[in-house]
This record gives structure tokens, sequence and C-alpha cells, in this order.
């Protein structure tokens, strides 16, 4: 990548959700869509589902394959789904795809794709889809980078001007990068990771969170190295709680590189706050969503009076 751009020395502020009016509702305080789910994984459904919930958001709704739907409604009595045309492996399929969203993007203040949906060429053109249809801010995890990786950096092209935000892990970014004829950049160590993280984020002109340990949220001129969490996170499931924790921040009026700071800071904090409560080991990645609203209250309590 010639002229590579020197990465924004990482910023140390946590941004705090806007207070809300006395007189506010649910209406106007987030409505996500999560597309999420194949047979099997139902749960990356359900806990991203839950993220958003714990997140604040005044309205979540799932979108998922018809055959998993029952398992994610009965999840939790809050949340709304949409039973969505599915293939014979039980992943979404192309056909009768448009009718069956077309009413959910247009309800949606913000989308969220790729939880457990798995990786299939049909997957792919409805992602694709999403990408072209929905003006409003997008976050896309998981198998909704996987399944777009191999067309290259310019598939994020239909994004330009919206707030997108892209949550891969370091497996995740480097098939992205290699996609994109990127070098491979070795290392661990925060400077490699910022590297990898901006490089790309200035590539796709997207916001992108590279998970892990100290995750990196970038921009083309901003970044943040997160300083919550712990190893007892190493467990399934977190990430789709993360991606619905965004999304529901973004979904209350933050802007992408807010939203995906807070997000991850305050992620860890109730990750923190599980391995003290509970242990260091084997709490859950529901736990964490459970314990979501505490650590906004933490990081609001300063201005709140908690």
């Amino acid at each position: 990548m010639a002229n590579k751009p020197e990465p924004p020395t990482p910023t140390n502020d946590i941004p705090t959700l806007p207070p809300r009016e006395d007189t506010t509702h649910k209406g106007r305080v987030g409505r996500v869509a999560i597309i999420a789910g194949s047979r099997g994984m139902s749960g990356a459904a359900c806990l991203s589902g839950l993220g958003a919930l714990r997140g604040g958001a005044g309205l979540v709704r799932v979108l998922t394959p018809a055959s998993i739907q029952p398992i994610v409604a009965a999840s939790d009595p809050c949340l709304m789904t949409v039973p969505l045309p599915e293939t014979e492996n039980g992943c979404l399929a192309k056909k009768n795809m448009p009718a069956a969203l077309e009413e959910s993007l247009n309800w949606a203040d913000v989308f969220a794709v790729g939880p457990g949906l798995g990786q299939d060429t049909e997957v792919a053109d409805v992602v694709r889809e999403l990408l072209e249809s929905f003006a409003g801010p997008l976050v896309i995890d998981a198998d909704g980078l996987n399944n777009m990786a191999p067309a290259g950096p310019d598939i994020w092209s239909p994004r330009k001007n919206r707030p997108t935000v892209l949550t891969p892990h370091p497996g995740e970014i480097a098939r992205l990068r290699k996609s994109a004829k990127m070098d491979e950049l070795q290392g661990n160590d925060d400077r490699t990771r910022l590297r990898n993280a901006h490089e790309y984020a200035c590539r796709a002109d997207v916001t992108v969170v590279l998970k892990g340990h100290r995750t990196i949220v970038c921009t083309s001129d901003q970044a943040y190295i997160n300083t919550t969490g712990n190893p007892g996170m190493a467990t399934g499931g977190m990430g789709d709680v993360l991606t619905g924790f965004i999304a529901a921040l973004l979904g209350q009026g933050l802007n992408a590189f807010d939203a995906a700071r807070l997000g991850v800071y305050c992620h860890g904090l109730a990750a923190d706050l599980c391995a003290k409560r509970i242990g260091p080991v084997g709490y859950l990645a529901r736990d964490v969503a459970e314990l979501l609203p505490a650590a906004l209250a933490r990081v609001s309590s300063a201005r709140i009076g908690f």
C-alpha cells in the first residue's frame, strides 16, 4: 500500500450517552433491526438482540431464518422477530428477500448484520442488498464481513457518507486486508494493530473495531485503544452482544466513532464487573449483556450523580 497513512494519536476520552428527556418514548431512542442467525446458530441472533436491548434501544427487531425464528422469539419477550426466507441448509435465501426486508428497511433507524449467518453465496447477496439499500447507520460483524471479504474493499462504496462500523476479529481483518491487496502485518502490539485497523479504515472509508485484547477503534482521522475487559471474555457470543450494543448506541444518537468506543469500553467494563461478581472464568456473554446498563451508569456517574 503506497503512501501509507500515519495512524492518528489515540484519544483517551470516553463519550457518554446524551441525557434523555422526561417525555421521551421508545420510538425516539432507537429502532434497531438485526439480521442474524442460521440453523444451529440461533444463539448469535438471541445474543445480538439482547445486546441491543441492554444497550438502551427503544425497539429491537431480529430478522432471522424462519426455522429458528421461534427460538429467537422465545429467548426474550422484549424482542420483536421477523422470519426470513431460507435455503435448505438453514441460511438466508435470496428469493423473496427484498419483499421480506422492505418494511424493516423503512422502519429501522439502525441495522446490524452478520452474527451467525453462515457463509453462502445467497447470504452474500442479502448482505450486499442491505449495504446498497439502507441509508442509515450500519454495523457489520462476523459473517457479514466474511461473506463480503472476497469482493474487496470497494464493496463498501455504497456506504460512502453513511455511518458504517465494521467489527472484525484478527482473522477477519486479515481476510479483509488480503482481498484489498494490503500488506500482511505481523504482531500483536498496539502499534501494529493500530496500523492494521487504521489502514483498512482509510481504504474502505469506514469505522473499524478491531476486537481482541485492547480493542482498537479507528476512522481515517481518529483512534482509540480500549482499556477494559479481561481474559474471561474468551468465550462464544461476546462479539454478538457487542454488535447489538453498538447498534443501540448508534440508535440513541451517537456518531459511529463515539458509539464504537463507548461500546467497546462498556462491553469490557461489564465483563470486568462479571469477573468480580461471578468469577474470572466461566461467566457468559449473556451475563455481560445483563451488566451493560451498570457499565453505562458508571461511565455517566459524574454527570448524573450516581
